[in-house]
């Protein structure tokens, strides 16, 4: 029983984590559908972000005020991508994977010289040290504060999109642009705010992990082919199948691990969802649409 608990804790902290940095992608992928391979850049400079104000302000309240400072630069960083590249390439897909793939390889670049090579660690404030005992189950702070923290990110973004006009204008231009460009709606603007959100959340992303370890000019590797994972199963541009394809691909992986490993478990992973995709390739949740085609 003891194992069982531990290992579910374990999937859901992994699922946190990858739902995490792939709520963006979720927006930025599935929603406006740019292949953009930066994504994971933009974790490292949120988790960078955090490095940067333990400079001028105590654990305690750094992380608060990271957490802010990583949604705006990721935002910005997003933003800044999609005036300069991402507009001039609206339906070329593959196009886009090319360009953010060397944005990607830039942004680490420059990384590495203002930060250097090394990695480097965050201070974690004191009040995420160590386990919260819940009966005779030790459960770390730190990765319950990344689910708590994953949890109210979902939520967010699920009211942001249900409940303002800003998400009527992201489904409408998601489902007919040309349609929503002559009832008036700005989809050059709706873009540049879809894209500032997803990659704002990345940025939210990298200062979580941050807590996890130490952090580097490549920390984003890491992450982004899980992340693209999680929204192709969980259905392209469907909130409610990313939730899902993050929480059940982290407590399969934990369980796995149990008997093959880390790097084996993943292998396994990767070959259930190669086989699921072959039997449902629109993801768990299907876009409902009235087309009889």
């Amino acid at each position: 029983m003891d194992i069982i608990v531990s290992q579910l804790f374990a999937g859901v902290s992994i699922g946190s984590v990858l739902l995490l940095a792939a709520l963006g992608l979720s927006l930025t992928f599935g929603q406006m559908g740019v292949i953009n391979m930066a994504h994971g850049e933009f974790i490292m400079a949120g988790a960078y972000t955090a490095f940067v104000v333990q400079w001028f302000l105590p654990p305690g309240i750094s992380l608060p005020v990271a957490l802010l400072l990583g949604f705006g630069v990721g935002g910005l960083l997003g933003l800044l991508l999609e005036v300069t590249l991402i507009r001039r390439m609206h339906q070329r897909p593959l196009d886009t994977l090319l360009v953010t793939f060397g944005v990607s390889l830039v942004l680490q670049q420059v990384a590495r010289d203002i930060f250097g090579a090394p990695n480097v660690d965050v201070a974690a404030p004191g009040w995420l040290a160590g386990p919260l005992m819940i009966g005779p189950y030790a459960f770390p702070k730190a990765r319950l504060f990344i689910i708590v923290l994953a949890i109210a990110c979902v939520l967010a973004l699920m009211l942001v999109l249900s409940r303002t006009s800003f998400g009527r204008r992201i489904r409408a231009v998601t489902q007919n642009r040309d349609l929503a460009e002559v009832s008036g709606l700005s989809a050059v603007r709706t873009d540049q705010l879809t894209f500032f959100i997803g990659s704002g959340i990345a940025g939210v992303a990298g200062v979580a992990l941050t807590l996890l370890g130490s952090i580097g000019p490549t920390l984003g590797q890491n992450y982004i082919v899980d992340a693209f994972l999680v929204v192709v199963v969980g259905g392209l541009g469907r909130l409610k199948g990313a939730v899902a394809a993050a929480l059940g691909l982290g407590i399969i992986q934990a369980f796995v691990e149990l008997s093959l490993g880390a790097s084996l478990a993943k292998v396994a992973v990767l070959l259930l969802i190669v086989a699921f995709l072959q039997f449902r390739p629109q993801g768990l949740v299907q876009v409902r649409t009235r087309s009889l085609a």
